[in-house]
């Protein structure tokens, strides 16, 4: 006797918030809340930064174009995360493919309304980025590079865009913008070493299939060396003391870090990897705090 497959959910809420990060999300919100408050402090009228509407408007906007951008990343990839993780699966059982269409595209003429309403400069930028991510999803994951650096400079540009609205403190947000820029650019390559597999069965051209597990791992260390140099050379600029201290605390992590990426060869190492970058970035924000 035959029976009949449950039924797919048309909706869930657990499973939508497992499909935007919302861990990623609340961390991108208190990375520009923590800029706002601790880099920037006024805005050019005076007022406490945190006390002008446009900072949550443009905050929410970010918001819910990363949320756009992650469910549109699922939408493409549910067959490559059949192979690499086959237990976090959500579109097709948790929620349906045409729902996650819809949400894609209202979240994101929703944020790109609220950017809208900051400013039209930062409407322009944030439909920018609302169409890097539909192409990163649709295309640049799948090649070389591109797609890291693409998402990088994604996450970097959250950040930025504070200080660029309220146009205080920009050498200081700066430093931050380019941190976070170079965690999440090494954060994305170790990712793409952990999936691999499943980028390999279809057709992905990432790094790690393209020149080899080694090979990656050592680009990753360059990249960690021009990360070092960045940021010496703009805390230098910006010439805090508490900086140097602070930056030097992340740079012992940071050797930690790579220490760790040097020794891993299996992909719960890089699963691991990915989590700790997490972590890095998380301190790096907190440090705002020391400003």
């Amino acid at each position: 006797m035959n029976h009949m497959p449950s039924a797919e959910r048309a909706f869930s809420l657990p499973a939508f918030l497992r499909i935007i990060r919302t861990d990623n999300l609340l961390m991108m919100a208190f990375a520009q809340l923590m800029t706002a408050y601790f880099l920037v402090g006024e805005t050019l009228s005076g007022i406490p930064a945190l006390l002008d509407p446009s900072i949550y408007l443009l905050i929410t906007s970010t918001v819910l174009i990363a949320a756009a951008g992650y469910l549109i990343n699922d939408y493409y990839d549910v067959k490559i995360d059949y192979i690499n993780k086959p237990d976090e699966v959500i579109i097709g059982k948790g929620m349906r493919r045409r729902v996650v269409m819809f949400l894609h595209t209202f979240l994101n003429i929703a944020g790109i309304g609220l950017a809208c309403l900051v400013s039209l400069k930062v409407g322009v930028t944030h439909f920018g980025a609302a169409f890097i991510l539909w192409l990163y999803s649709n295309t640049l994951k799948r090649l070389p590079f591109v797609g890291n650096l693409a998402v990088a400079t994604l996450t970097g540009l959250a950040i930025w865009m504070v200080g660029f609205y309220f146009g205080q403190s920009r050498l200081l947000v700066l430093t931050y913008a380019v941190f976070a820029f170079f965690i999440n650019l090494i954060r994305e390559i170790i990712k793409d070493i952990e999936d691999r597999e499943g980028d390999r069965k279809h057709g992905c051209k990432t790094l790690p299939i393209v020149l080899g597990f080694r090979a990656t791992k050592n680009i990753i260390f360059v990249i960690a060396a021009v990360f070092v140099c960045s940021i010496l050379i703009v805390a230098y600029k910006v010439d805090e003391t508490l900086l140097y201290v602070y930056f030097g605390f992340i740079g012992m992590l940071f050797i930690y870090f790579m220490s760790l990426i040097y020794q891993a060869d299996r992909k719960a190492h890089f699963t691991r990897l990915s989590l700790l970058s997490k972590i890095l970035m998380l301190t790096g924000v907190l440090s705002m705090a020391f400003l």
